[in-house]
C-alpha cells in the first residue's frame, strides 16, 4: 500500500522524497493532482510565462552508445547518416536566427558518448559565439569530466543536459553502454563548475508507473534540484527496440503523461518543467493540460534532434489561445518568485 501523502509547501522545496510518497502522487484522483501542482507552478513562476528554447544538432549521428530509443546510435539501422561537428560559425549563425523567431534559450547537441578535449575549443566557441548574441546557452554532449565542465562554463555556458532517462530499475532496458551513476557523475562535475543542470527523461518506453515514479525520485533527491527538468514522451523511431517495440503496443496515455507533468512540478517545484520531445503528437488539449499542471518550458522551430517539432505558427496560435506568453525577463532564474 502506498504511503500517504505528505502535504506540499511550496516555500519548503524538499529532498527527502522517498519512493512511496511520489508513486502516492501519481495515485491522486486526477484532478486533484493536476490542482496541487498547479497551486505550487503560481508559488514559484507567473502560470501565463512559458520560455521558448531552440535546439540544435551540431554532430548528428555515430553515438557509441545503445540507447534503445535512439535513432543516432550506431548500434541500429536507422538510416540516419551521421555527420561531423558543425563549424562554430554556422552554429552561431542558426542561433541567431532562432533568436530572431523568438528563441530564449539555445541548445546545442552532439551525438557524442563523451565529449572528447579535442573537440572542447570548437564548442567553447560555439558556446560564447551564441552567449553573445545575448541567448542563453545550453549544451548535450554526453559525458564530462571535471575539467571539461570548467571549460564550457568559462567559454559562457549557462545550463548543460545530461537526462537520467528512466528510473535506475527500467534503466538496463533501456541502455546498457552507460551506467547510471555515471550519468550522476556527469551532473556532479556540472553542478560543481557552475553550470546550471537541465535533467530530466523520457516515459512511453514500455515502463511501469513505478519505473516514472523511480525517475521522478531520482531527480528529487539529488544534491540540487535540477535548473530545468525535460519531460520527454517516447517518440518511436524505426530501427530502434524502444522504437519498434512502442509502435506494436502503443504510445504512453496523454493523461498519464499529464500527471507525470503534475508530479515533476510537486517534487521539483522551483525547476523549469519543459514539456520536450513528442509535443508535434499531442492534441492541443493535452498540451494545455500539461501547462495547467505546472510545465513552463517548450522546444521552438523546425526539430528537435532528429524528430520534429509543432510548427511556429500552430505554437503561436496555442499559446495566443490559452493566454501564454515568453518568459519576461528572459532567464527563467529570474522569473522564478524566489
Amino acid at each position: 500500500m502506498n504511503a500517504p501523502v505528505r502535504i506540499v509547501d511550496p516555500a519548503q522545496p524538499r529532498h527527502d522524497w522517498t519512493l512511496e510518497e511520489v508513486e502516492a502522487l501519481f495515485d491522486l484522483p486526477f484532478t486533484e493532482l493536476v490542482f496541487k501542482a498547479a497551486e505550487v507552478h503560481r508559488a514559484w513562476f507567473d502560470p501565463t510565462e512559458v520560455q521558448l528554447s531552440q535546439l540544435l544538432s551540431v554532430k548528428t549521428g555515430g553515438c557509441a552508445e545503445n540507447c534503445g530509443y535512439c535513432s543516432q546510435s550506431s548500434h541500429f539501422d536507422t538510416g540516419l547518416k551521421a555527420s561531423r561537428l558543425m563549424d562554430a560559425e554556422a552554429v552561431v549563425a542558426e542561433a541567431a536566427k532562432a533568436k530572431a523567431g523568438g528563441a530564449q534559450r539555445f541548445c546545442m547537441g552532439a551525438a557524442w558518448r563523451d565529449l572528447k578535449d579535442r573537440d572542447v575549443p570548437k564548442m567553447a566557441a560555439m558556446i560564447s559565439g551564441v552567449k553573445a548574441l545575448g541567448l542563453e546557452t545550453c549544451a548535450t554532449l554526453g559525458m564530462l569530466t571535471a575539467d571539461q565542465a570548467e571549460a564550457l562554463r568559462a567559454a559562457g555556458l549557462d545550463y548543460y543536459n545530461h537526462n537520467l532517462d528512466t528510473g535506475p530499475d527500467y534503466y538496463a532496458d533501456v541502455v546498457t553502454t552507460r551506467t547510471y551513476q555515471e550519468r550522476l557523475d556527469t551532473l556532479e562535475h556540472v553542478r560543481s563548475a557552475g553550470i546550471s543542470t537541465c535533467c530530466g527523461g523520457i516515459v512511453g518506453m514500455g515502463e511501469a508507473r513505478r519505473d516514472r515514479a523511480g525517475l521522478l525520485h531520482a531527480l528529487a533527491t539529488l544534491p540540487a534540484h535540477p535548473d530545468s527538468l525535460p519531460v520527454n514522451a517516447l517518440v518511436p523511431i524505426a530501427g530502434t527496440p524502444l522504437g519498434d517495440k512502442i509502435k506494436a503496443e502503443g504510445q504512453i496515455d496523454p493523461i498519464e503523461f499529464v500527471r507525470t507533468i503534475a508530479v515533476a512540478r510537486l517534487v521539483c517545484p522551483k525547476s523549469v518543467v519543459r514539456l520536450s520531445a513528442g509535443r508535434e503528437g499531442m492534441s492541443r488539449e493535452t498540451q494545455a493540460l500539461c501547462f495547467l499542471a505546472g510545465a513552463n518550458s517548450i522546444f521552438v522551430g523546425g526539430r528537435l534532434l532528429t524528430t520534429s517539432n509543432p510548427e511556429k505558427s500552430a505554437d503561436e496560435l496555442l499559446m495566443a489561445d490559452l493566454g501564454l506568453k515568453p518568459f519576461a525577463p528572459l532567464s527563467g532564474e529570474l522569473s522564478r518568485r524566489d
